[in-house]
């Protein structure tokens, strides 16, 4: 006998798929060399991505996809203070 389930599609689960797209577009575009790791952009958007999975994880928890998004998500915000602070430190410099 086979038993059919039927998936309910929330808005976290949209949050959580918005947020794999961030991610991946992200390193697509990195693999591509149009948006350098060293950009901001590229940390918001790998931030961003890991936030809405964990908004996601919420309401649909598993520990293992949460331990790795919180890294993604703090290792983004440190790309993100590098990438922002050699940028005033490079603007000191050349003026």
């Amino acid at each position: 006998m086979v038993v059919a389930t039927t998936m309910n599609f929330h808005w976290f689960d949209l949050a959580g798929f918005i947020g794999v797209l961030l991610i991946v577009v992200a390193y697509l575009l990195l693999q591509l060399d149009k948006l350098p790791s060293s950009s901001p952009k590229y940390s918001l958007l790998n931030a961003g991505g890991a936030l809405l999975i964990i908004v996601s994880l919420i309401f649909a928890f598993n520990l293992s996809a949460f331990i790795v998004e919180a890294f993604w998500f703090l290792i983004s915000l440190l790309g993100l203070w590098r990438s922002l602070v050699s940028r005033k430190h490079s603007k000191l410099h050349h003026h």
